[in-house]
């Protein structure tokens, strides 16, 4: 903002003859709003004032920032218990982790639709598909979707809160078939890389049995990772995989909020109708007669 003084003996413009029309230098304006003199009234509502408490108020919060940045910077204690808890729950959720298509997570929403309850899984049903479940004390509790000669085995796995855990799983697959003799190779699929392998089934009973498909597909969501193998011929024929692809869609996987190590396999809990069926079954077993190297009873439901 400038200004300009009248003077007498000067034209209308203000100016000596030959003057030049020059904005007024700051200390003649500094020497003239001494000498006018600016009342506080005024000066309170002048854009001056406003301007002076603007930047006051900007150095306040300057100030502000740059105390809470030296709290941010402060190292935490790694010793403390407590301080670990902190660091992995403020982690946020990578938006990849947070799934818009299924498998769909418990804790958010997903269609409706009939489901037998797992307890960490609720899995699909769908006609002429049979949901059986495998008891055995190497694994515990797996669960199968079976139609004819193919499978689709499901199992649910606690997962780190900001990253997943398929793209360390998938190799460490692809190394244990190798060792086995077998092949395997990645591929896209529908629900991202994939790995097709080919597995030679290993013992005597085993011995006229030929190289067996098998395709593992892999889901990571918030805190959980499911892991789909399947099996047969369905391993192979597009066509036939398609409905198993359907059901691993479908599957919702249900974490809970309590804390789990990474890659622990999440506790799958039989149905009350199902677990009357399997204690029943083993009351009728004789425990001297159990071969250790053989499957567990299984439990079939039919739709």
């Amino acid at each position: 903002m400038f200004r300009r003084r009248r003077r007498s003996g000067k034209d209308d413009a203000g100016l000596e003859p030959g003057e030049a029309d020059y904005p007024a230098a700051d200390d003649d304006l500094a020497e003239e709003e001494a000498d006018e003199g600016w009342p506080e009234d005024e000066w309170a509502d002048s854009e001056w004032a406003d301007a002076e408490s603007a930047d006051a108020e900007s150095a306040d919060t300057e100030s502000a920032d740059e105390d809470t940045a030296a709290e941010e910077e402060a190292p935490a204690d790694l010793g403390d218990p407590a301080t670990w808890t902190r660091l992995r729950d403020s982690q946020a959720i990578s938006p990849a982790m947070i799934r818009s298509a299924g498998p769909w997570d418990g804790a958010g929403e997903y269609p409706d639709g009939e489901r037998i309850d797992f307890g960490s899984l609720l899995v699909p049903v769908r006609e002429g598909y049979d949901v059986q479940v495998f008891v055995s004390e190497e694994e515990g509790i797996s669960v199968a979707v079976v139609h004819g000669d193919s499978g689709l085995q499901l199992q649910p796995f606690a997962a780190p809160r900001s990253a997943g855990l398929w793209h360390e799983v998938m190799p460490e697959i692809a190394e244990e078939v190798a060792k086995a003799g077998g092949q395997s190779s990645e591929q896209d699929g529908p629900f991202g890389p994939e790995l097709l392998a080919t597995v030679v089934p290993q013992g005597p009973d085993f011995a006229d049995v030929p190289p067996q498909p098998l395709r593992f597909m892999g889901a990571d969501g918030p805190r959980w990772f499911l892991r789909g193998l399947i099996s047969g011929a369905a391993a192979v024929d597009r066509e036939l995989a398609l409905p198993f692809e359907e059901i691993f869609a479908d599957v919702v996987v249900v974490r809970g909020d309590h804390a789990e190590p990474p890659r622990k396999p999440l506790e799958v809990r039989l149905p009350d109708e199902a677990r009357q069926v399997l204690e029943s079954q083993l009351a009728e077993q004789d425990p001297n007669l159990l071969n250790p190297f053989e499957r567990g009873p299984e439990i079939t439901e039919t739709r």
